[in-house]
């Protein structure tokens, strides 16, 4: 789960991270309300769920409160168009007003989990200021990095080695490996996918503060968090994504016309695999899992047919605990409320799967069989691409 940049820094700062002063506007006349109290000049970030705001822009300078009312009129109730979002863009509900703080070096440090290494990793970059993606990619050798061992946890020698690795003066050793130990807290404290401080600026009176900041929770660990539950802003997500997520299912929206339906994380990674290999592109991921009911499959059609994208759907289910004929009912129980006007193409194996097939043929709904996974994917295809 994701929240914005004030929500993320509101609880830095509750760990004793230095961030700067702001709050959170969303009209703007408590955007020229919040300049006057922070001395006249400041910085405007449009709060969205998604990186580039700057080159997009969303983040903006004010000289004054007058200014700033007038860009925030300007941003607030739009949408917008970053390098991370779809061409549609996201709304802008609420713009963060702070404090402009005069900088200097400006760098990176972020928390996620190795996943080959099992363990936390921190890193730290002097290529502040830049999506740490594109540093991973053209300058690797500028990443430093620090494996943190789950039991022992962040010691003092990780935060200075990494400090000593931004070159920082001798003075602000000791206060930038309490920073990185501070924000190792936050990210194991609330169960964080992601910490993140970019840029984490050193500034003229050698003081290290965030100036942009961002916090990803593991969803799986969200029931121990209320607090941060309570943070999510439903309007930054995709709709449909959000649906499925209320019945169970996993949803990720792609810009492919081959709608898919499986059971399984791998499964569906298969799936979209074969789909490429086979020369189209698939419309979404969607995982209903395991336990669905026929309602959820029912629901997960529905969001797939959703897409105006999709010119065909694609079904590929093992029945293990999810059984064949649970997934007939609820393709039936979809057509029975959402008009179908494209082919759907399914592959069930295993347990009741002759009166998974008998549902569907008795449901006359002209269902096209395949016998395995590249059987299916090449009747998906060209079923979408009839004429091709």
């Amino acid at each position: 789960m994701k929240i914005h940049e004030y929500q993320a820094k509101a609880i830095l700062g509750e760990f004793g991270v230095s961030v700067p002063r702001g709050g959170v506007a969303l009209t703007p006349a408590q955007a020229r309300q919040l300049a006057e109290e922070l001395g006249g000049k400041v910085v405007l970030k449009a709060q969205v769920h998604a990186g580039g705001r700057g080159r997009a822009g969303g983040i903006k300078t004010a000289e004054s409160p007058d200014q700033a009312e007038h860009l925030a009129g300007e941003m607030l109730g739009k949408r917008l168009v970053t390098h991370q979002t779809s061409a549609e863009g996201v709304p802008v509900g609420s713009v963060l007003v702070e404090e402009a703080i005069e900088g200097g070096r400006e760098l990176y440090v972020g928390i996620t989990v190795d996943g080959a290494a099992a363990m936390p990793v921190v890193m730290a970059s002097e290529a502040g200021g830049v999506e740490i993606e594109e540093v991973a990619a053209q300058s690797p050798e500028k990443i430093l990095r620090a494996y943190i061992d789950p039991v022992t946890g962040f010691q003092p020698f990780h935060g200075r080695r990494l400090a000593y690795g931004l070159n920082l003066e001798a003075g602000q050793i000791r206060p930038a490996s309490t920073l990185m130990a501070n924000l190792y807290r936050v990210f194991r404290e609330k169960d964080c996918s992601l910490a993140e401080i970019n840029p984490l600026v050193v500034c003229p009176d050698g003081r290290l503060v965030g100036l942009d900041a961002k916090l990803n929770f593991d969803d799986n660990a969200l029931s121990r968090h209320p607090e941060i539950a309570e943070l999510r802003d439903l309007t930054q997500e995709e709709p449909s994504e959000s649906q499925a997520a209320e019945f169970g299912s996993s949803y990720i929206k792609f810009d492919g016309d081959i709608g898919c339906l499986v059971n399984g994380a791998g499964l569906a990674m298969a799936t979209m695999d074969m789909i490429k290999l086979m020369g189209a592109q698939p419309a979404n991921f969607l995982d209903v899992g395991g336990g669905a009911t026929s309602e959820a499959v029912a629901n997960a059609i529905r969001i797939i047919l959703s897409d105006p994208k999709v010119r065909a759907v694609l079904i590929n289910v093992f029945g293990g605990i999810l059984r064949c004929d649970i997934v007939a009912r609820g393709i039936v129980e979809a057509t029975s409320q959402v008009e179908v006007r494209v082919p759907l193409v399914v592959r069930m194996r295993g347990t009741n799967l002759e009166e998974g097939q008998r549902i569907l043929a008795e449901s006359g709904l002209g269902v096209i069989l395949a016998a395995n996974l590249r059987e299916a994917a090449q009747k998906a295809v060209a079923a979408a691409r009839p004429n091709a």
